[in-house]
């Protein structure tokens, strides 16, 4: 899980739709790229803490 026992992780699109969603797109992964989009746009000056790890997916960077 997406959570602070796991510190500067990087979380994939695949792992994220699964634990978050609760089910596995095999063709459609952009569909999280979107959801962080407008994350990051709601959480204003902090969204700039969820950085992109090219190739792997996702990390929150405290």
């Amino acid at each position: 899980m997406v959570d602070s026992r796991n510190p500067g992780r990087a979380f994939s699109r695949e792992y994220l739709l699964q634990e978050l969603w609760g089910y596995d797109y095999d063709s459609f992964d952009r569909t999280v790229d979107t959801h962080i989009t407008r994350l990051r746009k709601k959480m204003g000056p902090l969204g700039e803490k969820i950085m992109t790890v090219w190739g792997v997916g996702y990390r929150f960077v405290v």
